[in-house]
């Protein structure tokens, strides 16, 4: 029984978040293909988008984490249906990489002169940034793994350290990528190695700043209290993304970087 009802599900209370979320992401996306296309106002148009769709995540997860901490409405079944939704999301994000690996695959393995990378493409190397990188992606699953460890255990101390790590080591990563980004010898338009690199590695790095947020958002709940061996999915849906993301740039290192280079 939870809030009142002779039930153990959540029967969600009227909201204005999911109108003005999907509101925000439509002005964003018609700012961005404004400013894409060169059009006027392009930029303020996305802008005012994004800043709106950051307004909405704020408070729709607040009112997520009243919910779940204080009014006792993510019962065990709660539960067992968002970690369905959860990994129904990851699958979805694992089409979304599969897209993009398509057509890097196509464009690489038919190229269109016959040579792949295309001539004149001064490619990473593999072994530089891009393995760096990799190293700490990888330790950053280890550190969230023992975090979560440790949160099993109500080590409360070894829970917010490691997760504190992670979240350290997802700015390390992010901070490597923009150097990379910076010193690259081509740009988004130079080709369709260049279109597609930048297209799965960008939306990677992308995936990485909203899993750090993702974790950064859970650091901050631990250290208010939040989160107990028995009740801590907001954690576990973080971790979950974060290996996701782990194993994603596997790929991308394996296939794009050392293969495809």
């Amino acid at each position: 029984m939870s809030g009142g009802h002779s039930h153990s599900f959540h029967l969600v209370e009227p909201s204005p978040w999911p109108a003005l979320g999907a509101m925000s992401g439509f002005v964003a996306a018609v700012g961005a293909i404004m400013f894409m296309h060169d059009k006027p106002f392009g930029i303020p148009i996305m802008s005012a988008g994004l800043v709106f769709i950051l307004i909405t995540m704020f408070f729709w997860w607040r009112d997520v984490i009243r919910e779940a901490e204080h009014q006792g409405h993510h019962t065990p079944i709660v539960q067992i249906g968002m970690r369905y939704g959860m990994i129904l999301f990851i699958a979805s994000e694992v089409m979304f990489f599969l897209a993009f690996f398509w057509a890097f695959f196509d464009s690489s393995l038919y190229p269109d002169t016959g040579v792949w990378p295309p001539a004149g493409v001064e490619t990473f190397d593999p072994f530089d940034i891009p393995l760096i990188n990799t190293m700490v992606l990888l330790l950053s699953g280890c550190t969230c793994t023992w975090a979560h460890a440790a949160l099993l255990e109500n080590d409360r101390k070894n829970f917010i350290l490691g997760l504190g790590v992670t979240v350290l080591l997802g700015a390390a990563f992010t901070g490597l990528q923009i150097y990379e980004y910076d010193h690259a010898t081509f740009g988004f338009k130079d080709g369709i190695y260049s279109s597609t690199f930048y297209m799965a590695t960008g939306f990677h790095g992308f995936h990485v700043l909203v899993g750090t947020c993702f974790l950064v958002v859970c650091w901050f709940r631990g250290r208010a209290g939040h989160f107990n061996p028995e009740h801590h999915f907001g954690f576990e849906a973080a971790a979950w993304y974060w290996h996701f993301v782990d194993v994603v740039w596997l790929f991308l290192f394996i296939c794009i970087y050392w293969w495809g280079g």
